[in-house]
């Protein structure tokens, strides 16, 4: 395909991953993560850095951070706004990789997952990219985009430079793709409790118990659950039957209202 990583190449070795870490200690804890979800570039790329160490002094386990996308099809209006905003400071894949370095130089415990969809990473190839994000201190790559079915490729590269595939799940994935996440996926699941966008209504708690059993029959990582989640106490109901409770749209609404001058005090504060 030409975006194929190359075979035969020794691989590193690699300890144990920090999403790997963080979800054993959380569990030695007895606690649940919290993984919430930002924009590079929104509202700037200058406010991002300080809003992802504001992030993990208000508690947050691990960050999702998006890479802005023109066409950002899973997400709402409020996240798509995001994506207009950080596009329209010219932010790209290379400056959120540039931005995950910035953090590593305070913070090598918190894990980093890149969240965004499958065009500008196929554009910088598979290989180029997995070098580049392991060398910024990327952790996780989930793209929205591309099902367990075409990802051969793209799970080989990530997996040899030790940055975890990360898929999507949702109520209507049917039993056998799955039990293929299960096989392909590491770090975390991320299930989307909603039929629809980000942002959207508010989730059916018990649908979400409903059918978490199955996913836990073919996957064994921890499962995050997100799409709906706007208040503490949505969150804990989630904590209560999933590993993880991931937040986005809720704080980029934040974000919005703040702007640049009162965005990390807004969004700590609602992550706190």
């Amino acid at each position: 395909q030409g975006i194929a990583c190359r075979r035969g190449r020794l691989c590193q070795e690699f300890s144990m991953s920090r999403i790997d870490q963080r979800f054993a200690l959380l569990q030695q804890q007895g606690r649940k993560a919290l993984i919430p979800f930002v924009t590079a570039g929104d509202p700037d790329l200058a406010t991002t850095l300080p809003l992802m160490h504001g992030l993990v002094a208000a508690g947050a386990d691990i960050i999702e951070l998006g890479v802005p996308f023109s066409d950002p099809m899973a997400d709402g209006p409020i996240i798509q706004r995001a994506s207009e905003r950080a596009l329209a400071n010219g932010v790209t894949l290379t400056n959120v990789l540039e931005l995950v370095r910035q953090f590593r130089t305070t913070d090598q415990q918190t894990p980093v997952v890149l969240m965004g969809y499958a065009n500008p990473v196929e554009a910088m190839g598979y290989e180029a990219f997995a070098k580049a994000a392991v060398a910024a201190g990327v952790d996780g790559l989930l793209t929205v985009d591309t099902p367990p079915e075409e990802a051969d490729a793209m799970v080989a590269c990530l997996k040899q430079y030790n940055i975890a595939p990360i898929f999507l799940l949702a109520p209507t994935t049917p039993e056998a793709r799955i039990a293929k996440v299960g096989e392909m996926a590491q770090g975390y699941v991320y299930y989307v409790s909603l039929r629809g966008v980000t942002g959207a209504a508010n989730l059916d708690m018990s649908e979400v118990a409903a059918r978490l059993p199955l996913i836990r029959q073919h996957v064994k990582l921890p499962i995050g659950v997100g799409f709906g989640i706007r208040d503490g106490a949505t969150a804990r109901a989630v904590g209560e039957i999933a590993d993880a409770v991931v937040i986005g749209s809720r704080l980029v609404q934040e974000i919005e209202a703040a702007g640049s001058a009162g965005a990390v005090t807004r969004v700590s504060a609602l992550v706190q």
